[in-house]
């Protein structure tokens, strides 16, 4: 099982930002800390059989650097017991907010992987995308961590911008493989409604060719893509997780929790989810939409697909996708072999 703690707080907001995070509500934050620990004991005691079974936690925001790491304290006396001895304990950080005693105190409390949101080492295309640290901040929050002892790094790099050329991602790739990190997620910038980029005509590089040379770079520089935005000579425990359909609980204002066939939904607002913690709306999910999700999730990554769950129907589809190698067939799962058209593949499927 997987741990997810949401954590909704941001110093400020990216342009591109559609996640559940706010930039105004720092007064909050301290009470915001208690109310996850109300969830986390309730979820702990109902979801939860086993003590050490949890095998990755994940810190997602948001921004997780912005609460003080002393902060989080409490929340990981609660869930030490139930963590696997190998547990994957990850936060997200900023380089603006991930300061070395920051990064050194997390580090004590468990945490051995983190994810920075650099997205680019370019000060226009930081600029552009509305981050608030710089190039060399970014540098030196990634070296800061390593040198405190976490053996687990990773960098976002953002693509499909306006900025970007092949020699500007070329030159980001080149400035992240310096560093000491073994795993890089790269993302294809989206316009999401409610953002200040939605419904501009001029922040996109639609260019499908650019976007398949920076994905082969990433790969030829040492980071082997085992999903279609993760690369990486260590694969995250966590993203995996997912991908296999694993159970994880959702702890926070608007993280999600998934079991067996339910999906719970906390509140998205903190001030709602103040008011009680526990509160969620569940989603029943039919065996069609799982066997359905099953299969997207596995076409987009190395997890695949086992032939034995697929209908007959799906079957003579395989078939076709075989035939003309959009699929191979490995013991007996059946892998995609271009995660750009994953999509479309799990569509043709599953039609």
């Amino acid at each position: 099982m997987l741990a997810y703690l949401h954590i909704p707080f941001c110093d400020s907001k990216c342009h591109y930002c559609a996640f559940n995070s706010y930039d105004n509500k720092s007064p909050l934050k301290k009470a915001y800390m208690s109310a996850i620990n109300d969830q986390l004991r309730f979820e702990l005691e109902h979801r939860v059989i086993d003590t050490q079974s949890l095998t990755s936690l994940f810190i997602g925001g948001g921004t997780p650097s912005c609460i003080d790491a002393a902060w989080y304290e409490p929340f990981f006396a609660l869930i030490a017991p139930y963590l696997s001895p190998n547990a994957e304990i990850t936060t997200e950080a900023n380089p603006h907010s991930a300061t070395p005693s920051w990064l050194q105190t997390m580090r004590t409390l468990g945490v051995n992987r983190v994810s920075f949101g650099v997205q680019s080492f370019n000060a226009q295309k930081l600029a552009f995308l509305g981050r608030n640290h710089t190039p060399s901040t970014a540098l030196r929050a990634v070296e800061n961590a390593f040198k405190v002892g976490i053996e687990n790094l990773s960098v976002d790099l953002m693509y499909a911008t306006a900025h970007d050329t092949k020699a500007l991602l070329d030159e980001d790739l080149r400035i992240a493989c310096a560093l000491p990190i073994n795993h890089i997620s790269a993302y294809a910038l989206t316009l999401e409604e409610n953002t200040p980029f939605f419904g501009r005509n001029d922040t996109l590089n639609p260019s499908e060719e650019l976007a398949r040379t920076f994905a082969a770079s990433i790969v030829e520089a040492g980071f082997p893509q085992y999903e279609i935005s993760n690369f990486g000579r260590y694969q995250s425990r966590h993203n995996t997780g997912y991908w296999l359909h694993e159970n994880y609980m959702g702890i926070g204002a608007g993280a999600v929790g998934f079991f067996n066939d339910r999906r719970f939904y906390p509140p998205n607002q903190i001030e709602t989810y103040f008011q009680n913690p526990l509160a969620k709306r569940t989603e029943i999910l039919s065996t069609e939409e799982l066997h359905v999700e099953k299969i997207f999730l596995g076409l987009r990554s190395n997890v695949g697909i086992l032939t034995s769950i697929l209908s007959p129907r799906e079957r003579e589809n395989a078939a076709i996708l075989l035939q003309e190698k959009k699929l191979v067939t490995i013991g007996d799962r059946l892998f995609n072999l271009d995660y750009f058209l994953s999509d479309e593949i799990a569509l043709f499927l599953t039609r």
